[in-house]
C-alpha cells in the first residue's frame, strides 16, 4: 500500500495568519463603513467638493499623459528601493571572495542597469519636461 507524504504546513502558518488578518481588516472596514457611516443623499451631497470653493467645470476632464508617466517612473524607483533593501541585507552576510557574492553583485547591477535604462527612456520621451 502506498502512502502520501504531505509537507508540514506549520512554517506557512504565520503567512496564512497575515493574509487572513489583511482580508479580515478589509472586510471589517467595508462592512463597518456601510453600517456606521452616514447614508443621507441628495443633490448637494452628490456635488464635487473642491476645498470649500465652488466647483468649476466637471471632474471628468482629461489629464496630460505626462502625469501618468511620472507616476510610472516613481513606481519604478519605488520598487527598486523595495528590492535593494533585502538584497543589501543578504549581500553583507556573504563572503566577499565567494562565487555567490559575485553572482549577487551581477544580479543587482543588472537590475540597476535596467532601472537606468527606464529612466533614460523617460528622459528621452520628455517625461520630465514641464512646459
Amino acid at each position: 500500500m502506498m502512502t502520501l507524504a504531505y509537507a508540514d504546513p506549520s512554517p506557512y502558518l504565520p503567512i496564512f495568519m497575515m493574509v487572513l488578518a489583511a482580508i479580515g481588516f478589509g472586510v471589517i472596514n467595508i462592512v463597518g463603513s456601510f453600517v456606521l457611516g452616514p447614508s443621507r443623499s441628495g443633490a448637494r451631497k452628490g456635488e464635487s467638493y473642491e476645498s470649500g470653493m465652488t466647483a468649476v467645470g466637471t471632474a471628468r476632464k482629461r489629464f496630460n499623459v505626462r502625469f501618468y508617466l511620472i507616476a510610472m517612473v516613481f513606481l519604478v524607483f519605488d520598487v527598486e528601493v523595495i528590492f535593494l533593501y533585502p538584497w543589501a541585507a543578504t549581500f553583507t552576510s556573504l563572503d566577499p571572495q565567494s562565487d555567490q557574492a559575485a553572482v549577487w553583485l551581477l544580479r543587482i547591477l543588472f537590475f540597476l542597469l535596467t532601472t537606468v535604462v527606464a529612466y533614460l527612456y523617460g528622459y528621452r520621451k520628455g517625461v520630465f519636461r514641464f512646459d
